[in-house]
């Protein structure tokens, strides 16, 4: 009878954990992944950020006609509408700040009751002197009448006394023809007086006018219906409650949202590849199961700084060919702009490339072992690399690098 052989329970357990253990050890190695090379078209493209805006708006603008007035200095907005805000035409949009025209106005009314008074003391100076030039008229009339009555009763006189009237009638004539060219002469020159403070009383009574009406326009209304979105300034910040209104005098605008384009900036390295007429392949952030495709319509010459950057970057504009109701302007975008299509060629994941001083080389297997591949490169996208030379299309290679990489054999290209 064969004996029983007892294994003690600690045994087990201790044979149990060792398994476990190098088994799961084996089984948390990397497991190095491998691509196959591909053949085919291969797209270049340059990838940018971009802002959705409305390829036509209408602007509203603030006051006009301050200039004429005297209104130099930009004026503050102390009201303007949310943006976004949907407006029906004559609706409320903004308000600007009435201090400095009110205060020009108040020195107006002041200045026209001086001119006001002014009118009426040169009117009544006029009149006084025209008056007593009349008077003075009247009487030398009446003095050469008298004088010609004596010229009448002289004449049964001695030829002196004669003569003597006959020289006071000319005395008298002379001095009532002198008075009445006088009188023709003050009468034009009260008379110019007159239109002359008549017509500076006029014309600051026009820009009172003119004043009052561009007040009233300080209260801003909607041309027509839409969304309104804020104008920005050359920098990029917004024109809102408290910012002044710029040279061009545009408050607001309304934007047309049936045509939309993509304004985006791509940096110096990539700009030389960028031009008109390029395919663009446009997503939008808030909606990422959305494509669009544009074009795009214009490339900047000159560069420009970004603020808070040193590097230089190039704006380009890209209409989008479909219309969508949910697009709206300042949105963010991501536009693929197709610079190139290369057709027959291989081409592998950028991650697949490794350099080592003169060569650029790729792993692949060789039988059962890894080696480097020299390889020849040519173009590159965001994700892959074109293979001029040293893979076919029945290869695949690695993309990290394996254990021991610096021990591998290295096969060079075929010459």
């Amino acid at each position: 009878m064969k004996k029983k052989v007892y294994i003690p329970l600690t045994v087990i357990l201790v044979l149990i954990i060792t398994v476990w253990y190098f088994g799961a050890e084996e089984t948390t190695e990397t497991e190095e992944i491998k691509v196959p090379v591909k053949f085919g078209l291969f797209e270049i493209s340059v990838a940018t950020t971009g802002e959705l805006r409305a390829k036509n708006s209408t602007s509203i603008y603030g006051a006009k006609g301050l200039r004429s007035i005297g209104i130099w200095t930009d004026i503050k907005i102390n009201e303007l509408v949310p943006e976004g805000t949907i407006v029906d035409s004559g609706d409320f949009v903004a308000s600007l700040d009435p201090t400095e025209v009110k205060s020009k106005l108040k020195d107006l009314e002041s200045e026209l009751e001086k001119l006001g008074s002014q009118f009426i003391k040169t009117q009544l100076d006029t009149s006084l002197n025209l008056r007593n030039s009349r008077n003075e008229l009247v009487n030398l009339q009446f003095a050469m009448e008298e004088r010609e009555i004596e010229v009448d009763q002289s004449q049964y006189e001695p030829p002196a006394t004669q003569r003597q009237a006959k020289i006071n009638l000319d005395k008298s004539e002379r001095a009532f023809y002198q008075a009445k060219e006088n009188y023709i002469l003050k009468y034009k020159k009260a008379k110019a007086e007159m239109q002359e403070v008549s017509a500076t009383l006029d014309q600051a009574r026009r820009k009172r006018d003119r004043m009052v009406d561009i007040l009233e326009s300080f209260t801003i209304f909607a041309p027509q219906p839409g969304m309104i979105i804020y104008k920005r300034n050359w920098r990029g910040r917004k024109t809102e409650t408290g910012s002044t209104v710029g040279w061009d005098n545009i408050v607001a605008k309304l934007p047309d949202l049936t045509t939309m384009i993509s304004k985006t900036y791509v940096n110096e390295i990539d700009i030389s590849k960028v031009g008109v007429n390029q395919v663009v392949r446009i997503g939008v952030d808030a909606f990422p199961d959305k494509e669009y495709s544009g074009r795009v319509t214009a490339v900047a010459n000159i560069g420009e700084q970004m603020p808070s950057s040193d590097a230089k970057v190039f704006e380009v504009m890209i209409d989008i060919h479909e219309s969508d109701t949910i697009l709206r302007p300042a949105m963010t975008t991501k536009n693929i702009i197709i610079t190139d299509i290369i057709d027959s060629v291989f081409y592998i994941p950028l991650e697949a490339i490794h350099n080592n001083d003169s060569i650029t080389y790729v792993f692949m297997d060789q039988g059962n072992r890894i080696m480097k591949q020299e390889v020849e490169i040519g173009q590159s996208n965001e994700n892959e690399i074109i293979i001029n030379k040293g893979l076919d299309i029945d290869d695949e290679v690695y993309l990290s690098i394996p254990p021991g990489a610096d021990d591998l054999e290295t096969r060079p290209l075929k010459k």
